[in-house]
């Protein structure tokens, strides 16, 4: 036995020193002081087993596959067109998961969503990533579509005076905050030598944004697909520009980092049905027309259209992409647009490459 005064010291120095690195070490400190040597070999060997009983059912887990899949999607994406196929469904139900499919009005709930882990997949633009990340979601890029810059755009009202950019300083732009056309619409006017302060938008979700444009509440619109569609045909919107040689407008193929480097099999799985259904696409722009005309009510005349512009294809997610969404963080963080900086780099998925490759 330890003399009292001996034990009070080395307890309270012992304790002093271990207890912040917590409680299993306390509890060792504990049995220490009270020379109880039987009792803190014991501890030891219940906290070792179960530390490897902790690490072997991670490992097991992480082995196993999910009992199911959470898709989120938005009308008239290219993920309308695989619900409709039912090839994923089917892809993931010979492997014994379900597929869970969950709608979504707009790419930030989307994503809000991704973080929670709500749902396992989404695809959204240029924009909702940089938000996203902006306000703490741990996403990775696991994919995305070839540059997409004729479907997103600005126009004005047919009898219109203005016929550049550079005529729309003073002017009111209709546009939805924080959206990829946002980008564009800084990116267009650095071209045309105008600061996005010269302007005054009008931050609107697109629905009131197109009655504002046909009631000539607003001097230009900023839009993509398929209200750029809609609007050329029943409103005469002209095109002022595009996004072409100002902005790539991709869209990407999301997962939450935990997911991706969880279930990469899986990740591969959906890579290979978005190959696969964006080649149908393709070679297939009427049925497509089609299958995303029931699904928005929008007139098949107006998704052909749509169509005629998009390209459907599956890239990775490289150097040279996240360097461009590097520059889309830093000028919305230069703008006001989101609270701070962000690292894009942080959500590089490392196989999105080699995953990418397999689809081929």
């Amino acid at each position: 036995m330890l003399q009292p005064s001996l034990y009070d010291h080395r307890c309270h120095t012992a304790i002093t020193h271990l207890s912040i690195t917590g409680r299993w070490i306390y509890a060792l400190a504990i049995s220490f002081c009270a020379g109880g040597y039987r009792r803190l070999f014991a501890r030891l060997g219940v906290l070792l087993f179960a530390a490897l009983a902790a690490v072997f059912a991670s490992l097991a887990a992480a082995d196993e596959p999910p009992t199911r899949v959470q898709i989120g999607f938005q009308k008239g994406s290219i993920l309308t067109l695989l619900k409709a196929r039912g090839t994923l469904d089917e892809a993931l139900k010979a492997r014994g998961i379900g597929a869970r499919w969950l709608e979504f009005p707009a790419g930030p709930q989307m994503l809000e969503a991704l973080n929670l882990g709500n749902i396992d997949f989404a695809t959204v633009g240029d924009a909702p990533p940089i938000f996203a990340q902006a306000a703490g979601a741990d996403l990775v890029y696991v994919s995305r579509t070839p540059a997409n810059p004729k479907t997103e755009v600005i126009v004005v009202p047919k009898d219109s005076p203005l016929h550049s950019v550079a005529d729309l300083a003073g002017r009111a732009v209709a546009l939805n905050k924080g959206s990829d056309v946002n980008y564009l619409l800084v990116k267009a006017l650095a071209a045309a030598g105008l600061d996005y302060s010269r302007i005054t938008p009008r931050y609107l979700k697109p629905a009131d944004a197109r009655a504002a444009f046909q009631q000539g509440a607003v001097d230009a619109w900023a839009i993509w697909d398929p209200y750029y569609a809609e609007a050329q045909v029943n409103a005469g919107a002209r095109l002022l520009t595009d996004a072409t040689d100002l902005v790539s407008h991709y869209s990407f193929y999301l997962s939450s980092r935990d997911f991706a480097e969880t279930h990469p099999e899986i990740v591969d799985l959906f890579n290979q049905q978005i190959a696969a259904v964006s080649r149908w696409a393709e070679a297939h722009p009427d049925d497509a027309a089609q299958i995303l005309s029931r699904a928005t009510a929008l007139p098949v005349s107006i998704w052909q259209r749509a169509i005629a512009r998009t390209h459907y294809g599956l890239a990775p997610v490289d150097d040279d992409v996240l360097a461009e969404q590097q520059t889309l963080a830093d000028t919305f963080h230069d703008i006001g647009l989101i609270p701070r900086e962000v690292d894009v780099s942080t959500t590089r998925w490392a196989r999105s490459a080699e995953s990418v490759a397999a689809t081929r």
